[in-house]
């Protein structure tokens, strides 16, 4: 039955019936725990991403390996990262797949793609929170591009690490014009610190958004924060 399940998405789209993936469907949640069964799952999903499929057809597998994928997952799915039809769910995979080379093929991405599809890789960046892009995302931060550099500011808050916040905090020192995304991202990356304990670090953060120049609701957020850092009643 899974052989027939892999030649009905020679033809799928989302408009057929989806009884007939079903197998595929199964052995993916009875691979769950099983390295034999995923390994041996996972390159039979990769042969068929290989082959001539429709667009559903593939984004059908990323979903897959983005629940089985693994380290032989990373370079079929960073091999879709620049075309405009599969970048997406590529990322959606490559985003869930814990293996740290699959955070290394997005940013290796990041420079190959534009438009949109950085866009979306800066995204997943952010979304797995992966440290060692908080140095390409800074330079991102003074792109042309607004909506670029809006995502980069946003990805450095997802990650919020002491590294993101100082990028953050340069910019915003000699940024000019609008600078709301990258202090509400400064803000989140002082949530994050708080949250794993790194008070003085969460502290500081709080403090350089308190002053008098920044709006009243960054003002309420920042004093909100030094109230929790300091263990009082926000």
């Amino acid at each position: 039955m899974l052989d027939n399940a892999f030649e009905a998405l020679k033809t799928f789209d989302w408009g057929t019936d989806l009884t007939a993936l079903a197998p595929i469907d199964e052995a993916v949640t009875a691979a769950h725990g099983k390295a034999d069964l995923t390994a041996d799952l996972e390159n039979r999903l990769l042969a068929a991403l290989k082959g001539d499929l429709s667009r559903d057809a593939r984004d059908y597998l990323c979903r897959k390996l983005a629940i089985i994928g693994t380290t032989a997952a990373v370079p079929v799915l960073a091999g879709l990262l620049e075309s405009e039809n599969s970048s997406h769910m590529a990322r959606f995979a490559l985003e869930r797949i814990p293996a740290p080379v699959a955070a290394q093929a997005l940013r290796e991405a990041l420079p190959r793609v534009n438009g949109n599809l950085k866009i979306g890789v800066i995204s997943s960046l952010g979304g797995r929170r992966d440290p060692a892009a908080v140095q390409a995302l800074r330079g991102l931060l003074r792109e042309n591009d607004a909506a670029i550099a809006r995502a980069s500011a946003l990805a450095l808050g997802a990650i919020g690490s002491v590294e993101a916040a100082t990028a953050l905090q340069a910019f915003l020192a000699t940024a000019s014009g609008d600078k709301q995304v990258a202090v509400d991202a400064l803000l989140a990356c002082g949530e994050a610190l708080l949250a794993g304990n790194r008070k003085a670090e969460a502290m500081s953060i709080y403090k350089s958004l308190a002053g008098e120049k920044q709006p009243r609701l960054v003002r309420l957020a920042a004093t909100r924060g030094i109230l929790t850092c300091s263990g009082r009643q926000a």
